[in-house]
């Protein structure tokens, strides 16, 4: 399956990898669910591809995918020239502790 539902209809699913990809951006790494990690992971991927473009044209479709300008802003000032020289694979995911409350399986996505 190409596509994870993560148990949303598909404007909520959209609309929470939106804000995980903008946290990502804006703090460098966020612990969530496995599940969703391993979702967000070619999203994160995609926009770094568009930061390392740069021209203005990837920077309205970044700024139409993030929810924040200051995510924009970071992602092509900071972010992307980090990977100036790297050909993909930006993030990685580390599996950690399950979650106390149910023992959902838990990650951190950071950048490598």
């Amino acid at each position: 399956m190409k596509l994870k539902k993560l148990g949303r209809t598909s404007s909520h699913r959209r609309a929470l990898l939106r804000s995980l990809v903008t946290q990502l951006v804006l703090h460098g790494r966020i612990e969530t669910t496995e599940a969703k990690a391993k979702a967000v992971k070619p999203l994160a991927d995609k926009m770094v591809t568009l930061g390392k473009r740069g021209d203005i044209h990837a920077r309205r479709q970044a700024a139409a995918f993030l929810l924040q300008k200051e995510a924009v802003k970071k992602l092509f000032d900071d972010v992307a020239p980090k990977y100036e020289d790297r050909n993909g694979g930006y993030t990685r995911i580390i599996k950690t502790a399950p979650r106390r409350g149910d023992a959902a399986p838990m990650a951190i996505i950071e950048w490598v």
